[in-house]
């Protein structure tokens, strides 16, 4: 399945980046344009995120054939692919499967492992939201304070809230997404294979998402691997130290 794709640049070397769960290529924009004075940038809308279509499954393998088939429609040749959390997994078998259309993989902040299943309470009172009568976001966001303590991850989530003369509803396949948390907070087991190309993993300094006891598992998949931390930064890496994160990545793109 071919994904909705936002471009940035005119020229340079081509840069495909992919946003995590309940994200959306948009949560790449202010970085992609920073790249994009030297690269020709691609942010994609994963399925059954942002503008893609909604469909029944959502697994990494199936995942990753969409990204093949994105990237190939595009025409650029092989891609420096950059991911982050459910996408860095995603890119992850994308250059595993596909190494094809892959020249350089960046992961942010996530590993080929296993997690304990996240968002599992967003994704719930998410679907449990009362959008009938609703008028303003703030409506909705009173609705999920319960589960969701940070207001900065509030936000995140009403990004997914389309409001408009129609009425409110969710952009993402909710019911789909809330299904597959397992799958999305696993590891496709039966990978083989390796990625010979270069690969950075980038992580926060103040999350635990790629650990000292995961570089085996990702040296057994990625054998060029290297390491990067960014102090100051939790999860969203990039959202949280934009500056740092593009300091550390610019001297590994072509």
């Amino acid at each position: 399945m071919k994904l909705p794709v936002t471009a940035y640049g005119e020229s340079g070397s081509p840069v495909v980046v992919m946003h995590g769960l309940f994200g959306s290529g948009r949560n790449w924009m202010t970085a992609a344009r920073r790249l994009a004075s030297a690269h020709r940038v691609y942010a994609l809308d994963l399925r059954n995120h942002g503008t893609s279509p909604h469909v029944d499954t959502m697994s990494y393998p199936e995942m990753a054939a969409d990204v093949q088939e994105t990237i190939a429609d595009l025409g650029t040749g092989p891609v420096a692919l950059i991911g982050h959390s459910m996408g860095g997994k995603t890119a992850m078998v994308t250059a595993l499967q596909y190494p094809e259309v892959v020249e350089r993989l960046i992961v942010v902040d996530a590993a080929p492992v296993t997690y304990p299943p996240a968002f599992v309470e967003y994704a719930k009172a998410m679907r449990s939201a009362d959008l009938s009568n609703v008028h303003r976001r703030a409506d909705v966001e009173a609705q999920l304070v319960d589960a969701v303590d940070s207001p900065g991850t509030r936000a995140f989530l009403l990004q997914n809230l389309i409001l408009d003369t129609e009425g409110a509803r969710w952009r993402p396949n909710l019911p789909v997404i809330e299904a597959a948390l397992p799958q999305i907070s696993g590891w496709p087991e039966d990978l083989t294979g390796s990625f010979d190309g270069p690969t950075l993993f980038v992580y926060g300094g103040k999350s635990d998402y790629v650990q000292q006891d995961h570089r085996a598992t990702i040296a057994a998949y990625f054998p060029t691997a290297q390491y990067a931390e960014i102090p100051e930064a939790g999860h969203w890496v990039h959202a949280e130290r934009l500056d740092d994160f593009l300091t550390t990545i610019t001297p590994f793109l072509p």
